[in-house]
């Protein structure tokens, strides 16, 4: 990661204004300050310890072998200003100076001691000028499965450092502290902060180059330090489809945190629009799919014959058909407007091309699947992404027209954009391809052009040609969104500690919304409906999460029953378990009888009988259900009210489906079940039904 320590600044010690000391002394007294402290009253010796001795490993790590840090601070600043005061080499000194500049949004100002449960490290023995602190706790790497595959690695192989931009820019989502004033090139100017901006961050760097540079075992040994360093909420902006549980690294990995009450949020993937390429479809795993936000940065492609069309670009510097490399001839480019399809490669890459070969600007159109859904993509020259509809109608002028001339206006930032969300074109979809009675992916959050800090070792188009460095950047894709819920479900940790995984799960599905800004259902790129194999249980509602009356819970055995049910022998379950005594049911449970916040009938004949429990997280009330029916299908709920007392108090009821007629349609049909109280909450629960 691009991460050090808060921002340092070397400042000679004055007295009565001048360094003192013989001109023959070969070191010199600097203060190493690192910003302000924030204990609180009921700050320990304890606390104080920990801040000197982290000043100690910090220094430690610049000195040679032969040098002792203890003996070179003779002041640590632990009560209100944080720092120390050492004897150091102009070069040492030099180098402490040259750290490279932390992202804001990793910042430790105000923060107070690391706290005693955390058991992790700051990995930097192959790399002494990477720091941790307050905020950015730990970090590790993990590339040894990456070096069976890909044979000796160099030297940056052996860092945490981020050097593609993806882990600063989700961990920030997560987990970024408040920094006023971040934009990306000036656009989308605000205050950024992640979804639990004052939590406590690690980072653990698995993935080593693009898609294929993420394996196995290091994937698990990434899971397994977690567990033990001690964190509770897990991010995890990776995966892959694989065809069992037992197969897939995120999966076990995952199934062990879960096993130790940590959150575990998953990325549903960017294979989209396509049906059933959700990549982590395990039920302990939250996965998020990406929908876009009320922000744009609009700019238009203005015509000959003054059409106009709305497109997306985020960067105002002018610097065959897909626009390939090597396919240009800078004869007929130079000096024009290049139209590129938006297909097989990166659309930044596109206006390389066209940049290289002399083109004073690109307009790249949206392949048919991707249909409204435009990003807004870093490029280096002027340009526009527009929809696939537009670009025939631009296409249609260009074939109609001996001279076709246009321009593209600058961009803009704009809020209030309806309608929002949609779903993004790229995430991945359901159902889920190992148990379709799982619904997947399990929630949708702002994957869209999320401004979020970015490292400074790469240009914000990742290629080596651009040499611009920016400290906030603007990616799309459900790597994005998934932090979103995990910062979510940090809040949500730190509010209720006593909830379970699944009860976080429940209460971040079953508050969500399938409403957009106009009051309408959530739409898909193509402005058609989308259903929950796209958005899951809906739109995240962060503040509904806090209080949704009740809870749809699961224990550790829950699960452990649950792959009993697939099948899995008593060997693989013990690999999974770590309840030696655990053994499966003689009578495996149903799937569609699994205790989660949707209830999906993926193969229904006749009639069904489902049955779920809910826990009571709120006050004393009754709940009422109400049914919105599936298409084709009855729907009965038994009791239809449920009346709690108690917190903690579990209630169980059955959903009795049935097929109207034989007529019945062979393809999913959604509706949902609502529980609601006098009280306004609201427990929503897709319901998936396909006959066969």
């Amino acid at each position: 990661m691009r991460l050090s320590a808060s921002t340092l600044f070397l400042l000679c010690c004055l007295l009565f204004s001048q360094c003192q000391g013989p001109t023959h002394a070969a070191k010199q007294s600097y203060v190493v300050y690192l910003g302000a402290h924030s204990h609180g009253p009921a700050v320990s010796s304890v606390d104080l310890n920990r801040v000197t001795q982290y000043h100690h490993e910090f220094l430690g790590s610049f000195l040679g072998s032969n040098e002792n840090p203890e003996d070179a601070i003779f002041y640590s600043y632990t009560r209100h200003i944080n720092g120390f005061a050492a004897k150091l080499d102009d070069a040492v000194a030099a180098e402490i100076a040259s750290v490279w500049p932390e992202s804001k949004s990793f910042s430790d100002e105000g923060f107070g001691p690391i706290p005693s449960k955390w058991k992790g490290i700051c990995q930097n023995d192959k790399d002494s000028r990477f720091h941790c602190n307050r905020k950015l706790i730990g970090a590790r790497y993990f590339n040894q499965d990456y070096a069976v595959h890909k044979g000796p690695l160099n030297s940056s192989f052996y860092s945490p450092r981020d050097i593609n931009g993806h882990g600063t820019h989700t961990l920030s989502t997560a987990g970024g502290n408040f920094v006023a004033g971040a934009s990306v090139f000036g656009f989308g100017k605000g205050t950024a902060k992640g979804g639990s901006p004052k939590a406590r961050v690690a980072a653990y760097k698995v993935c080593w180059e693009g898609l294929g540079g993420c394996y196995d075992c290091d994937i698990i040994a990434a899971f397994d330090m977690a567990i033990h360093d001690g964190v509770d909420v897990l991010s995890v902006s990776l995966g892959v489809k694989r065809p069992t549980f037992f197969g897939d690294g995120v999966a076990i990995g995952s199934f062990h945190a879960v096993q130790h009450g940590i959150v575990v949020v998953c990325s549903a993937g960017n294979k989209g629009p396509a049906d059933s390429t959700v990549e982590n479809v395990a039920p302990w795993q939250i996965v998020v799919g990406a929908s876009t936000m009320d922000r744009d940065f609009p700019n238009y492609v203005v015509l000959g014959n003054n059409k106009r069309f709305k497109g997306q670009f985020i960067r105002e510097r002018p610097s065959n058909f897909e626009c390939k490399k090597g396919t240009l001839d800078p004869k007929k480019v130079k000096g024009k407007i290049l139209v590129c399809l938006d297909v097989n490669t990166s659309s930044v890459d596109k206006g390389l091309q066209a940049a290289l070969a002399g083109a004073v600007g690109v307009v790249l159109i949206n392949i048919q699947d991707f249909g409204y859904d435009r990003t807004a993509d870093p490029h280096v020259l002027p340009a526009s992404a527009i929809s696939f509809n537009d670009g025939d109608s631009l296409l249609g002028y260009v074939n109609s027209t001996k001279h076709p001339v246009g321009f593209i206006t600058r961009p803009t930032t704009e809020f209030g954009a309806k309608p929002s969300p949609f779903m993004a074109a790229f995430s991945s979809k359901g159902p889920n391809h190992i148990t379709p009675e799982i619904l997947k992916p399990d929630i949708t959050a702002p994957g869209e052009n999320i401004i979020a800090a970015y490292t400074e070792a790469e240009s914000p188009t990742n290629l080596n040609e651009d040499k611009h460095r920016i400290p906030f950047n603007s990616i799309s894709g459900t790597s994005m969104s998934c932090p979103h819920i995990s910062g979510i479900a940090g809040l949500l940790k730190t509010l209720h500690p006593d909830w379970s995984p699944a009860a976080i799960q429940s209460a971040i599905m079953t508050t969500a919304t399938t409403l957009d800004n106009n009051k309408q259902q959530i739409l898909n790129a193509s402005f058609a409906e989308a259903t929950p194999f796209s958005y899951g249980a809906g739109h995240v509602q962060p503040n509904l999460a806090m209080d949704p009356g009740l809870v749809y819970d699961l224990t550790v055995n829950d699960y452990l029953n649950f792959l009993c049910a697939l099948g899995y022998n008593k060997n693989v379950i013990s690999l999974f378990s770590t309840n030696c005594s655990y053994t499966c049911p003689k009578n495996a449970i149903s799937l569609v009888n699994f205790n989660y916040p949707a209830i999906t009938v993926p193969k229904l004949s006749g009639s069904i009988t489902v049955t779920r429990r809910v826990k009571n997280v709120g006050s004393p009330g009754t709940y009422q259900a109400r049914v919105k029916t599936p298409e084709g299908v009855s729907v009965t709920i038994a009791p239809k009210s449920l009346k709690f007392i108690n917190v903690g108090e579990e209630k169980s009821f059955k959903v009795i489906i049935k097929a109207k007629n034989a007529s019945v349609t062979k393809d999913y049909a959604f509706g949902e079940l609502i529980w609601s109280d006098e009280k306004q909450h609201r427990v929503r629960s897709p319901i998936v039904v396909k006959a066969v």
